[in-house]
């Protein structure tokens, strides 16, 4: 009796804490509590985070239908189910993506420990596995610390043309309290830093942090370095290295490039005992430092030397004899807002085996990795003290095997080890990257063999959220060099190439491939930050760079290339469910819209541009640039064109605001410019526009502005451009950034896969074919001159990639995040299989197809909380089979209609196999 009283009140406790259905169902579950789109992310930069999770289900058509989120100060408070920070309660809704914390108000420093549970249609989940966030230090009062540093070069140093600066050394010893109950340390390193606790290196992050116009914003990082102190002696050093704060290129071109000055710090180490007294320790002038360590220099374009006989051991422990090092210096802060890193950080993301070593010649090896790829090389090697072994990187290689350096400019690309002898030693650098595929080795003692190297690939810690192959192995091809070519030029900001003296990030080159990119990582948060590079780039005027952070002097007013503002604000808000960056930057967007329409526009024709359609292939294999005006683009076309589209998607951005009178503002802007366009470029008797460049005619085609009684004269005009190629491509950056979709959307899929699949020149494939592993800047950059050539850029891919996705694969998002999908593949006659999947924001989407003359094999998987309208290619709807069954007898499947050769269904989330017959 006793027993059953008891089980009689815990039941009671469990109604009374757990109200609604609180009896969770096996076969669903949470995963992937993000916040801030971050996994456990410490030092955010906000009090308002927005929380996300992921809904598993073996059930089809599982909907979200309530949510409740604690969040307490402590684990063990949320273990006891005491959100004291925010219980949400039972919340009636199906949202599960950016949930906004709406719980007691935060402050720096705050500690969240958070925990959620959802109720579907198929039944309840139990509380997901616990999750964390901490805040940073909001206010500028939280920062007691001071910049350090030390404003010039040494003996050693040189500072011409060529920037030689070594890396400055930092430390600082302090005694701590027994009973430590938590440390956090906060950092900033200008240009780079690593951080050391105990003579322990703290993270795997490396290239930190993460690159801004330091005049405007400054990042600082975050750790708990709890576990790594002790009572009695500790020891902080740092290392600095020059990154893009100390220039690469100082005074190289007058007025050109901006410079900050010398590296400097910023450290705040936080200590909490556990009878509630702190200790902070600073970063000020009791600080010691030298810049004669091992480094030399560390220069991004020159590369790193590092002389093994320079180290101090133990110089970051505690007792360590710095009695002959400097005192450190108080310095000017850089300017900027020092700001939380809400971007992942640079990591070593991959290794790569070399695949070949020859030698060139006496003492000198050319070393082959198979791939191109941004990152560097590790060295194992034993020899005498003193010795010097020299790497040198490049792209590719000449006839007789030497590098080709040309198209490198004046970069030097070139570390330098000296050996400290005795034992076998590992080296790599670690301020620097380079892109390459070769390596010249000389001075390696003895016989350098392939085990003694490999190759770490640096890139954003993005996680690789898509899949894609298919049946045709050129395309496979191509997939995998877009794949290293994006990978490679993610560099805590978009560059344009890794190996040569720019990489620098140009807006043009990810107006549209940023969309594709997003489909293979999760950007979101890469380019949110992005973003704010180019607002703090942007003039009192309203002029917005071609170049951001503005580290190059370019303010060329464009439309195309400060464009990638809004379409990349765009993209975040259709892929990722981000809305922040547009509520963030819609002011700035729309001021420099101002500035363009006051500045340039005439009639309601925008009469600026220099770039053109960027890159289209040339008359003649060594030119860089076509000059024959028949192959090129007006620019006040193009840039005409792109006011209009801006203005829809500005007109988009305002009614989402609730900005009525902006967005008619807009409508009105989109209307008369589509007047004037049509009246000055279109050819109402030929149906063409301007000189009937593929671009020419595919930008009113694509951007609505062409008349629907003419879009299909117009299309057979663009059609017939490409077959007059050769169904080759014609198009430069701008037109190809739509024309695959283009031509899908207008109907001819076939034409874009005969583009997408060419080997020859000029095309994708051409450059698969002759020996590219990434992406080339130019389509002839096997040929043309020098100057401009890099192997591994990515802005020719335009739209590619995102076609793969959206049409080739058919996963298409309805509205934001992809809550709602039509999965619509593109038959193109020519493919007979594809394989590809997404990782969403609520889940894994799957299309993965077989196709014939006869039938469509399709396994569809659409996550839960997500439904979608599948287009199956069938004769009629009755004839369609899910899992060898006809869909009309079953429940999750919704038969729609019948159109253009396609079975429209209705589908909730779940796995499910279509077969139909043609």
């Amino acid at each position: 009796m006793k027993r059953i009283f008891t089980y009689l009140i815990l039941a009671a406790a469990v109604i009374v804490n757990c109200p609604g259905n609180c009896y969770a169902d096996s076969r669903i579950g949470l995963q992937n509590l993000r916040c801030e789109m971050l996994n456990n992310p410490l030092g955010i930069g906000t009090i308002k985070p927005r929380l996300s999770w992921q809904i598993t289900s073996d059930a089809r058509n599982t909907n979200q239908v309530a949510y409740q989120i604690l969040v307490a100060s402590t684990p063990e408070k949320l273990t006891a189910g005491r959100g004291d920070l925010w219980d949400s309660h039972k919340v009636s809704s199906d949202a599960s993506v950016m949930v906004n914390y709406s719980g007691k108000a935060l402050d720096s420093r705050a500690a969240c420990y958070w925990k959620v549970r959802v109720w579907t249609n198929n039944g309840a989940t139990a509380w997901s596995k616990p999750a964390k966030w901490s805040v940073g230090l909001l206010n500028p009062t939280d920062w007691k610390a001071k910049w350090i540093g030390c404003d010039r070069g040494f003996a050693w140093d040189s500072v011409s043309k060529f920037s030689r600066l070594s890396a400055r050394y930092y430390r600082c010893q302090f005694d701590l309290k027994p009973g430590i109950k938590k440390a956090t340390a906060y950092i900033v390193g200008l240009g780079h830093y690593e951080l050391y606790v105990n003579g322990q290196l703290l993270g795997d992050q490396v290239l930190a942090q993460a690159p801004t116009d330091y005049t405007q914003s400054v990042k600082y990082n975050t750790f708990d370095v709890t576990d790594h102190l002790k009572k009695g002696d500790n020891a902080i050093g740092t290392v600095l290295g020059n990154g893009r704060y100390f220039t690469m290129r100082p005074k190289y071109k007058p007025k050109k490039i901006k410079e900050f000055g010398f590296p400097k710090m910023l450290l705040q180490l936080e200590v909490e005992y556990n009878d509630g007294t702190k200790q902070t320790i600073i970063s000020d002038n009791n600080w010691k430092f030298t810049a004669d360590g091992p480094i030399r220099t560390n220069n991004e374009y020159d590369g790193e030397e590092y002389d093994a006989t320079k180290e101090f051991p133990g110089w970051s422990k505690p007792g360590f004899d710095d009695s002959q090092w400097l005192k450190a210096e108080l310095v000017q802060a850089p300017g900027g807002k020092l700001d939380a890193q809400m971007n992942e950080p640079i990591r070593v993301m991959d290794t790569i085996k070399p695949i070949g070593i020859n030698q060139l010649k006496k003492d000198v090896w050319i070393l082959d990795l198979g791939q191109n790829m941004a990152g560097w090389l590790q060295m194992r090697v034993k020899g005498n003290r003193g010795d010097k072994v020299t790497l040198r990187y490049a792209e590719t290689v000449q006839p007789n095997n030497e590098l080709y350096v040309a198209n490198l400019r004046d970069a030097k690309v070139t570390d330098v080890y000296t050996l400290k002898g005795g034992a076998e030693e590992i080296w790599h650098p670690v301020f620097v990257y380079h892109g390459f595929r070769y390596v010249e080795i000389s001075g390696y003692p003895g016989k350098p063999e392939l085990n003694d190297f490999e190759g770490h690939v640096v890139y954003d810690a993005l996680p690789t959220i898509g899949h894609f192959e298919t049946s045709n192995d050129i395309v496979n091809k191509i997939y995998h060099n877009a794949y290293w070519g994006i990978l490679s030029n993610y560099k805590g900001m978009p560059v344009d190439c890794p190996q040569r003296n720019e990489r620098m990030p140009w807006l043009g080159d990810r107006a549209v491939g940023s969309l594709g990119e997003s489909f293979v990582f999760a950007n979101d948060n890469f380019y949110a930050k992005w973003l704010d590079d180019i607002a703090q780039s942007q003039k009192p005027d309203g002029a917005i760079p071609d170049v951001a952070p503005a580290y190059w002097n370019y303010y060329s007013d464009n439309m195309t290339w400060p464009g990638t503002y809004i379409l990349v604000a765009d993209m975040l808000y259709r892929q990722f469910a981000d809305k922040a960056p547009i509520e963030k930057n819609y002011a700035s967007m729309k001021k420099w819209m101002d500035y363009m329409r006051f500045k340039y526009m005439k009639n309601n024709i925008v009469t600026k541009d220099k770039y053109g359609d960027w890159c289209v292939p040339p008359e003649s294999p060594e030119l860089i640039h076509a000059k024959d005006s028949s192959l090129n683009t007006d620019g006040q076309l193009i840039a005409t064109a792109y006011y209009y589209n801006l203005s829809g998607l500005m007109e988009k951005f305002a009614r989402m605001l609730h900005k009525p009178a902006d967005a008619q503002f807009f409508a009105t802007i989109k209307q008369n410019i589509g007047k004037a366009f049509n009246d000055k470029y279109f050819d109402k008797t030929t149906s063409k526009y301007s000189n009937n460049t593929v671009t020419a005619n595919l930008l009113p085609m694509y951007f609505g502005i062409t008349p629907t009684a003419n879009k299909q004269a117009v299309f057979k005009n663009i059609v017939a451009k490409i077959n007059d190629a050769h169904d080759h491509i014609s198009t430069g950056v701008i037109g190809t950034q739509w024309l695959m979709r283009g031509l899908t959307e207008f109907g001819r899929p076939d034409l874009a896969w005969r583009i997408a699949s060419n080997t020859t020149y000029p095309s994708w494939g051409y450059m698969a074919n002759r020996g590219a592993t990434t992406i080339w800047e130019l389509w002839n950059g096997d040929t043309a001159n020098p100057a401009m050539n890099s192997r591994n850029h990515i802005m020719l891919l335009g739209d590619l990639i995102a076609w793969f996705y959206q049409d080739i694969a058919g996963i298409k998002t309805v509205n934001a995040g992809f809550k709602q999908l039509v999965m619509q593949p593109a038959i193109t006659g020519e493919l007979d299989s594809v394989n590809a999947s997404y990782q969403t924001p609520y889940g894994l989407v799957r299309s993965n197809y077989t196709s014939t003359k006869k039938s469509f094999n399709w396994h569809v998987t659409v996550p839960p909380n997500s439904s979608a309208r599948v287009y199956v290619p069938a004769k009629n709807i009755s004839e369609v089979t899910e899992g060898g069954a006809k869909i009309l007898g079953i429940k999750e499947i919704k038969p729609l209609k019948m159109e253009n050769g396609r079975a429209i269904l209705s589908i909730g989330s779940g796995d499910y196999d279509f077969e139909a017959k043609y």
